[in-house]
């Protein structure tokens, strides 16, 4: 345990840091095993308990319990586990009585690596069961963590196997439980620093039909942990006053705007709401009348294959269905149900209202929990899905379509799955790395830690990122130096260049060159790379004469609907015909090629190339009836060509008939005279 204290003092820390901020009238004690020393109550009056040192009696939490537990003593002699399970039952007893059920908890952390002293009669067995059943008495909880490096050798196997056997009784005889850990980061994680009481946030029947109901409770299984809740502080407070809260009342006062020193009571003031370009007053009993009033329920809607539900769909905190605690029937019924979905691999879907009065209606999937100890009933876990207006819908081309010069080739695909083999967190025989159980927020611990530091020296900077929470933020330098082989394996089959980004956008660029203009150089698909990046921040639904590359722009990357990018080109299309229609002596020409360049781009990345060949064939053949030689000249100084199989394998269009397909159109009036 030496190698691994000054985790196991950053740990015990953390849990007083959190204390203080959370429960700062919560009561500690600490006691230390395998000591040289000795010192506890028992010993003075039973004898025995050797080697076990009280640190620190129970008493609430301070700043020094932090610094005490900053600088612990190393041991130097084999610790007894059980003994120093024993001295902290003693103090609990003493200082709480038969007080407290339920609220007073033990956590022990250790190696497991030390043998266990034989009792005085009976077996370590026996013995391990008194004291289970006195923690069960007395309304004792007990975390067991037991934290065991890499370097345990063969020779403390048997005392390993003899003391797990010993833990494992106290999590079947008592409410305890036993958390085995390999790093410093799940050791991080494995103590619960902060305890939540767990909190029914729906009582009541889970309806299968009018005539079949379940008794359940509901819990939240997840909730995002936050940060504390940062108060404002006042220093007016004289210094001398002991009993100053420091506190700051925060009142507001709305005034009329023609008379700016008239106060408006509340009776005169009304809620709006912007509805176009007026707002709507609503008052409060209207809005009351307004709300969506549903009965607290929680009714089944049916069955689907689960398979239909993706796990994207998942919106919200995870809850957890059980059933009514001490209903046999209930629990039965429950058990029965979740089994059956398992078996035949479906889900249930939910409508809930956990509350009277609840003002929204929660649409969710219930997929059932087989427990797999026989002292835990079977449960449900339910998430919220999402509704219409929830999901956003994002079209992307299949890569299945893109030409086989762009599918990677089986060295390249080789090289990637070597690449996600090797940088498994969960490999054969090993600890998984970054167990959400086990893996704390490196965000809150910094400032936990942070916070510790300003309340001693408030002038005290940012400390740099701890090297254990250093490893949850960044990659593992030990594993990335075992799989260098595999990396650079990878960079050598794949072709790496730098990303460079546009000092300008598209919009700024137009503003300072005429329209039409090119640079030296740079063809069409050039300028259609360019003009595609530019992103609106504002929803434009059709495209307008000032910018209408921009707006169609605009309009392809909006993903509101599946029907979004057919509209944005139905609508370039006629905004390029009514260019060509309209010009005079070919003044709009410019502003059509532009439009139709950045047309032809979208059309393949959107794998759309019928629609833009179509289109083309179609403006071409307008020309020709209509004589207009110059814009047909004028598309061909451009090189606008037809859309190719290799540039869309959707396209029927092969490369020697987009070429010449421009050729083809000048020669028609030829051959007709």
């Amino acid at each position: 345990m030496r190698n691994i204290l000054p985790e196991i003092e950053k740990v015990c820390s953390m849990l007083v840091q959190k204390k203080l901020i959370y429960g700062k009238y919560d009561e500690v004690g600490v006691v230390l095993f395998g000591t040289p020393d000795t010192n506890n109550e028992l010993t003075t009056e039973v004898g025995g308990y050797e080697h076990v040192v009280v640190l620190r009696h129970i008493k609430v939490v301070d700043g020094d319990l932090v610094e005490a537990l900053q600088q612990l003593p190393q041991g130097t002699v084999a610790g007894d586990f059980l003994d120093a399970i024993v001295v902290g039952m003693d103090m609990l007893i003493k200082k709480f009585g038969p007080t407290n059920k339920g609220k007073k908890r033990l956590c022990l952390i250790t190696s497991a690596v030390c043998p266990v002293k034989d009792p005085y009669e009976g077996t370590k067995e026996d013995q391990v069961n008194t004291i289970a059943a006195q923690l069960t008495a007395h309304g004792m909880k007990m975390d067991c963590i037991v934290f065991r490096g890499k370097e345990i050798g063969e020779q403390n196997r048997r005392i390993m196997e003899e003391n797990d056997l010993l833990l494992n009784i106290f999590s079947k005889k008592s409410s305890s439980k036993a958390v085995y850990v390999e790093s410093p980061t799940s050791l991080l994680g494995a103590l619960r620093t902060r305890n939540i009481s767990p909190v029914t946030i729906y009582r009541g029947d889970l309806e299968i039909s009018s005539k079949i109901k379940i008794k359940v409770w509901v819990y939240k299984k997840t909730s995002e942990e936050k940060f504390p809740t940062l108060k404002k502080y006042s220093d007016k407070a004289p210094p001398t006053d002991k009993f100053a809260s420091h506190a700051i009342k925060v009142d507001y006062e709305y005034k009329s705007v023609e008379d700016p020193s008239k106060v408006v009571p509340p009776e005169q003031r009304i809620k709006g709401y912007q509805y176009g370009p007026q707002v709507v007053p609503i008052s409060s009993a209207e809005w009351d009348a307004v709300k969506f009033k549903p009965e607290k329920s929680a009714k089944l809607l049916g069955f689907t294959d689960t398979s239909n539900i993706m796990r994207h769909y998942y919106m919200k905190d995870v809850n957890i269905f059980i059933a009514e605690p001490g209903n046999t029937k209930a629990i039965l019924a429950v058990s029965a149900l979740a089994r059956a979905m398992k078996d035949m691999n479906k889900v249930a879907i939910m409508r809930c209202i956990w509350r009277q009065g609840q003002g929204n209606v929660v649409v969710g999937v219930l997929t059932p929990n087989i427990s797999e100890k026989d002292n835990v009933p079977d449960s449900f876990y339910f998430n919220v899905l999402p509704f219409a207006e929830d999901v956003r819908e994002f079209q992307f081309p299949s890569f299945g379509n893109f030409p086989s010069s762009w599918q990677p080739s089986e060295q390249q695909q080789e090289a990637a799955d070597n690449l996600v083999k090797m940088l498994d967190l969960a490999p054969a025989g090993k600890e998984e790395a970054l167990q959400p159980d086990f893996t704390p927020n490196p965000v809150l611990e910094r400032f936990y830690r942070h916070l510790e530091m300003k309340s001693k020296h408030p002038d005290a900077a940012v400390p740099p990122l701890d090297e254990t929470l250093k490893k949850i933020t960044e990659p593992d330098p030990e594993l990335l130096t075992q799989t260098k082989s595999v990396i650079d394996e990878f960079r050598r089959r794949f072709e790496l260049k730098e990303n460079l980004k546009l000092k300008k956008s598209t919009r700024q660029t137009l503003r300072e060159k005429p329209s039409g203009s090119r640079e030296e150089g740079e063809d069409s698909d050039a300028r259609a790379v360019k003009s595609i990046e530019y992103k609106s921040s504002v929803k434009v639904e059709k495209i307008g004469d000032l910018t209408p590359v921009q707006d169609f722009e605009a309009m392809i990357t909006c993903r509101d609907s599946p029907e979004w990018v057919n509209r944005a080109i139905q609508d370039m299309k006629n905004k390029i015909f009514d260019l060509v229609e309209n010009s005079f002596e070919g003044d709009t020409y410019h502003k059509a090629v532009e439009c139709l360049v950045a047309l032809r781009k979208s059309c393949i990345v959107e794998q759309e190339p019928k629609q833009f060949n179509d289109f083309l064939r179609y403006l071409c053949r307008f020309c020709l009836e209509k004589d207009l030689k110059s814009f047909r000249e004028f598309l061909a100084s451009n090189e606008i060509m037809l859309i190719s199989k290799t540039e869309a394998v959707d396209s029927e269009v092969t490369e020697d008939e987009a070429r010449s397909f421009m050729v083809k159109t000048e020669s028609k009036p030829e051959q007709g005279l």
